[in-house]
């Protein structure tokens, strides 16, 4: 009796207080652990696929095949061609995109620089040097917002560029230093204003041959320089910033000239001055105020030399055009007046001795001898004819 009952309530102890737990199949191991995939509420596992480094592209190729199936096909099989480095696929239609992107950053940012370039003009009341320098800047500007909305447009990860920006920074380092140089030099001649467009400028350069010309264009690498022979010379701005530059234009457009002139001793030099302011003011070019003036410059060895000093204010228009006018207009006032413009003269003195003596008694016997041309023709034998 004592049995029958403890049965039931052991019977009653399992069904009732035994946790639910699966039962374990018979084939399975002790330790057997499910598969993530079983569990449930755990996301299931993708294939893994190629990295495409243009994102944009995947979602231009989207977009075309909503609108049009057929196109959309085409762009299926431009994707289709391509090859794989690593995890990244690169595909016609990648490349594609990636040049169609480009060429229109390219032009959008040409069109902006030259619109920007036009609103800043006419907003703006500037002088040359601060106008170009604020042209450069909206440039720089409108190009970098440019290419980063090319870069947002193709979904580029900027974090891959990272190696990239690196080469780049040692490629300004070692090759690039100059032309960086040349920039910075540029943007700093345009903010202290010494040199702008327009302005006439003599620089040398290390052979010590001076370039004489009227500043056309700063750019980004050089400055460009127009002779009066219409030769242009490009000039790294860094020459400019550590060479010596002489500007006739900086401060103030009137420049000084100086023509020398010398006569002759002989003459009347108060004559010869009046004649010289003559010249000078009858020179279209030539200030009348500040007036030209003559000084005497020195005594030469052949000549009383003066300088006339007359001023301009269009040196770009060149100097030596003014100075060939008031000469040749100096020529015929001095002949209509008989003022000399001598000719280099020299004294030469011979010391008399004994050797000196001796060679004029030489030159004298030579000079009377039978058959020399400085021969005594009464002396001279009397020529034989028949």
């Amino acid at each position: 009796m004592t049995a029958a009952m403890t049965a039931p309530t052991d019977s009653a102890t399992d069904t009732v207080g035994a946790a639910p737990f699966p039962q374990a199949s018979p084939t399975a191991g002790a330790d057997t652990v499910p598969p993530p995939e079983a569990i449930p509420g755990y996301p299931a596992a993708t294939p893994t696929a190629d990295a495409d480094p243009v994102a944009g592209a995947d979602a231009l190729k989207e977009a075309v095949s909503q609108h049009s199936i057929t196109v959309g096909n085409v762009v299926d099989q431009l994707d289709a061609l391509g090859f794989t480095v690593g995890d990244t696929r690169i595909s016609v239609w990648s490349v594609l995109v990636v040049i169609l992107v480009i060429m229109a950053v390219f032009v959008l940012a040409r069109l902006g620089s030259k619109m920007a370039h036009s609103l800043f003009k006419r907003v703006t009341r500037l002088d040359p040097a601060q106008q170009l320098l604020g042209e450069k800047l909206l440039s720089i500007v409108i190009w970098a917002l440019a290419i980063f909305i090319g870069i947002d447009i193709l979904g580029i990860n900027l974090t891959a560029l990272t190696v990239f920006s690196g080469a780049f920074g040692l490629a300004i380092g070692f090759g690039l230093q100059k032309t960086f140089g040349n920039l910075i030099a540029g943007i700093i001649l345009l903010m202290d204003r010494s040199i702008k467009p327009g302005d006439v400028i003599a620089i040398a350069d290390q052979a010590g041959n001076s370039t004489f010309g009227e500043i056309r264009k700063i750019g980004i690498r050089a400055v460009s320089i127009t002779t009066r022979d219409q030769r242009e010379y490009l000039i790294p701005n860094e020459n400019l910033m550590v060479n010596q530059v002489e500007n006739w234009s900086y401060s103030s457009r009137q420049v000084r000239m100086q023509i020398p002139v010398g006569v002759s001793y002989n003459c009347d030099i108060k004559k010869a001055e009046e004649l010289m302011l003559e010249a000078a003011r009858a020179s279209k070019r030539v200030l009348n105020s500040p007036p030209p003036t003559c000084w005497l410059d020195s005594f030469g060895d052949s000549s009383v030399n003066f300088i006339i000093h007359c001023w301009i204010t269009d040196p770009e228009q060149g100097v030596g055009n003014v100075r060939s006018e008031v000469l040749k207009k100096l020529w015929d006032l001095f002949h209509e007046n008989g003022i000399e413009i001598p000719f280099p003269q020299r004294d030469l003195n011979l010391r008399d001795n004994a050797e000196f003596r001796k060679l004029v008694e030489a030159i004298a016997q030579r000079m009377q001898a039978p058959g020399s041309e400085g021969a005594n023709p009464e002396k001279s034998p009397p020529a034989q004819g028949g």
